[in-house]
């Protein structure tokens, strides 16, 4: 027998790694005691406040603890009692109430008192989020309850990580938070999930998961997982549908809203406001209050991501002393994580965010949640507003309304018990950063891009909402709400055709010649078009379309009197027409007229004659943009003639640069292949005298430099050179008196250069017979006297 505490391994095991062992064997559970004092709940009748008082594991009490969580709020001490005994919930409770503790301990205990974990157990509990960041902020309390003892294997599967890593990793996952596209990609794919065994259904912020976004895909996670399971449902705005449940399969579920007696659906701390601001002001005041709350945490809401883009862009080059981020569906998953945690992080800043940051998330201690865009319904407002006033603390909500939008709004949010007040802006602070928006798009286009497409998202999003009492689109000023962007015009949509256009291409155009024709006030779209009549309407759309008969009809006198009595009468003849001419120049005589013979300020068919200087041609004025071409020096330009290049002669007399000779005068010098013989012969001429002449200017040149390099070494010879030339000179004694000479005029040493170093001798000179100065040691015995004067002898 081995004694208790030996392994038998040969090496000594750690203490830490053999307390783990014992720790996985878990012999000392004892989940009958959980088991008695779970059956003795009484959720309805017993008050229960804090966490002590109910009958949680050590591991979770442990947990809690850790995380400073001791008093329970009401929608956890309504819910956690009944969802350990196993009940189906269904839960609203405000934003900011603590409704992901009131799921999660009921996971990690009910899980606990039946043991369902380790790799063989398979999947346990299964958390569906909406959004990427709500299921990553699940998973983090999820680990930082559970760390602390549970020996579940918990899971985060979420869009935009690695498919294969998630699904090496699912066999062995007991508590998995996911998306429902992912956890249905994985349901369908991946053959190692095994979901037979699942015990608890949990979905967070179900009414936006129940909804037409994502009905068929929990619909088909519905399907895979098994009828016997405790299901619980938790938002701030529950629905009770009655087809919501049923597809959920619940069986006879407890509704837990621990605010349904109150006055207001969001919380008492939170102070909420809306501004009637126009749809082209809003940037204006958007801008002027993140100005005046520099000091502060700020959420802003849109309806698009593109217009989340062009503002975060817009305003990040105007610089608002401010950190800026932004945040919406079309980023990636880790720039979304980037900025949720800088965000979170962060004391003073601005997120510009879509309704992917709306439901859900916990920022801390955000003082200001701004709906630049007015929401799509009051549950909406309700989840936007929710991210602030969290955990009792203060907040304010500022919600922009157009006026088309405050009536049916304002009636939306009193049927949900929102209570709102108006405030006004003070103009005295609001500043218009128009122009700069302006200039930004005219410089970069990438940003005027990001403008164009802002505008077309929000008017397609205010064309698809189903409220058509909030959302008027006819009532938008959309041509200014363009030009608040910094655009020149509203861009072009296709949604935005009038409806009579639509109606008119629709009907029958033997119903609407008789309509016209009748004296009966009923409509022509109301009258039976039979099939018949569609029939007989068809014909050839290349050569007998209305457009190509304008094309190709004769203009005659009585067709251009009619078209331009259109005109004139504002009439509707061309309006629908596929090519519209709006005017006809006539081909005679007469519109080819030659304006140079006008005086400057008269008034022709065209418009009004100006001359400008420098221009043989003057220019024709018939529009506003004519005229600012007359400002502009750089325009002008391009209309003045253009100026000749000229050459002077000897005679001083001024050609151009190529002159084209006359016919006959080339002619008279012969044919052509003569003169190109003659003209070779002459350039050969001209550059053989060219050459003679180099030569003798540079054999000039080399004899000036050699008298002058004889001059230069006569000169230093006579200074101080030695003279060697004649056979009856004692050299010896000249040396000796050269070097007494040397001795008494010290030499002047020359400075070094940048690549010699301090330790380096200056290399010695020799002397020429030349006449060049030589630079040598000074002899110390005779022999080297000797030895010197051989030398220079030789």
């Amino acid at each position: 027998m081995v004694a208790p505490g030996i392994t038998g391994r040969t090496r000594p095991t750690k203490v830490k790694k053999q307390a783990s062992l014992q720790k996985r064997k878990r012999h000392d559970v004892d989940t009958e005691k959980l088991e008695a004092a779970v059956e003795q709940l009484d959720p309805k009748t017993g008050e229960y406040k804090d966490f002590s008082d109910l009958p949680l594991s050590e591991f979770t009490k442990s947990g809690l603890k850790a995380c400073h969580f001791a008093v329970m709020t009401d929608v956890q001490a309504k819910a956690i009692p009944l969802a350990l005994k196993g009940h189906d919930i269904l839960g609203a409770a405000k934003t900011g109430s603590g409704k992901t503790l009131a799921f999660l301990i009921p996971v990690l205990e009910n899980l606990y008192r039946l043991q369902h974990q380790g790799a063989d157990a398979g999947l346990g509990a299964l958390i569906i989020s909406p959004t990427r960041e709500l299921a990553i902020q699940i998973f983090d309390v999820l680990r930082k309850i559970g760390r602390h003892g549970h020996m579940f294997s918990a899971g985060l599967v979420i869009g935009g990580k690695s498919l294969e890593a998630e699904r090496q990793a699912l066999s062995k996952m007991n508590i998995v938070v996911g998306t429902p596209g992912r956890i249905l990609q994985h349901m369908s794919q991946t053959v190692a999930f095994q979901i037979d065994d699942l015990k608890m259904l949990v979905l967070d912020e179900a009414d936006r998961i129940l909804d037409m976004g994502f009905q068929r895909d929990v619909d088909a996670i519905i399907e895979y997982l098994p009828k016997e399971r405790q299901t619980m449902l938790f938002s701030a705005t529950q629905s009770r549908k009655l087809s919501d449940l049923a597809r959920l399969s619940l069986q006879d579920p407890e509704y837990v809203s621990v605010h349904a007696e109150d006055k207001s659906a969001t919380p008492k701390s939170l102070q909420q406001n809306y501004i009637i601001c126009p749809l082209e002001e809003k940037l204006d005041t958007l801008w002027s209050f993140i100005q005046a709350s520099k000091k502060s945490k700020i959420i802003c809401f849109f309806s698009s991501a593109k217009a989340v883009r062009f503002v975060y862009e817009s305003f990040r080059h105007m610089q608002p002393g401010i950190p800026l981020l932004h945040i919406h569906g079309r980023q990636k998953q880790h720039a979304r994580l980037e900025t949720t945690s800088k965000f979170s992080a962060a004391k003073h800043s601005c997120l510009f965010a879509t309704d992917v940051a709306a439901r859900g998330l916990d920022f801390p201690a955000v003082d200001f949640v701004i709906q630049v865009d007015c929401p799509e319904d009051a549950d909406t407002y309700i989840h936007r507003v929710g991210r602030t006033a969290r955990y009792n603390r203060d907040g304010r909500g500022v919600l922009f309304l157009t006026p088309s939008e405050e009536e049916g709004m304002l009636k939306r949010l009193e049927a949900k018990k929102v209570p709102i007040e108006t405030i006004n802006v003070r103009q005295k602070k609001k500043q218009s950063i128009k122009d700069q928006l302006v200039h930004m798009c005219f410089q970069d286009p990438a940003l005027k891009y990001l403008a164009q497409k802002a505008f077309t998202t929000y008017t397609k999003s205010v064309h698809l909402q189903k409220d058509k009492e909030i959302f008027k689109l006819k009532e938008y000023n959309l041509e200014a709400y363009a030009a608040s962007l910094g655009l020149p015009g509203a861009p072009r949509i296709k949604f935005l055709n009038d409806d009579e256009g639509k109606q008119r291409k629709k009907a029958s155009r033997q119903a609407i010649e008789m309509s016209d024709d009748s004296d009966d006030d009923e409509p022509a779209s109301k009258k039976v078009r039979t099939k018949y009549d569609r029939m007989f309407e068809r014909q050839n759309q290349d050569i007998m379309a209305d457009h190509y008969k304008k094309l190709v009809k004769d203009d005659d006198a009585d067709a251009l009197s009619k078209s331009k009595n259109d005109m004139l009468d504002g009439g509707d003849a061309d309006e629908d027409d596929f090519l519209a001419v709006k005017r006809r120049i006539p081909a005679d005589s007469d519109a080819s007229e030659d304006v140079s013979d006008h005086e400057e300020g008269s008034i022709v068919p065209g418009g009004r004659v100006v001359k400008i200087q420098g221009a043989s041609q003057p220019l024709v004025i018939d529009s506003n943009r004519r005229e600012k071409l007359l400002k502009s020096k750089k325009k002008l330009l391009k209309h003045m003639d253009r100026g000749k290049k000229l050459v002077f002669d000897d005679e001083g007399n001024a050609h151009e640069v190529y002159e084209l000779e006359n016919e006959a005068d080339f002619k008279a010098k012969g044919l052509p292949e003569v003169q190109r013989q003659r003209f070779i012969e002459e350039a050969k001429d001209i550059v053989q005298q060219a050459d003679i002449e180099d030569k003798a200017a540079a054999k000039a040149k080399r004899k000036a430099k050699k008298d002058k390099r004889k001059e230069r070494e006569r000169a230093e010879a006579e200074v101080g050179g030695v003279e060697i030339d004649d056979e009856g000179v004692d050299a010896l004694a000249n040396f000796r008196a050269d070097m007494e000479a040397s001795e008494e005029e010290p030499e002047v040493k020359r400075p070094k250069k940048w690549f010699q170093s301090d330790s380096e001798e200056e290399p010695k000179k020799k002397k020429g017979k030349k006449g060049r100065h030589v630079h040598v040691e000074e002899p110390e015995t005779l022999e080297d006297m000797e030895a010197l004067a051989a030398g220079l002898l030789d």
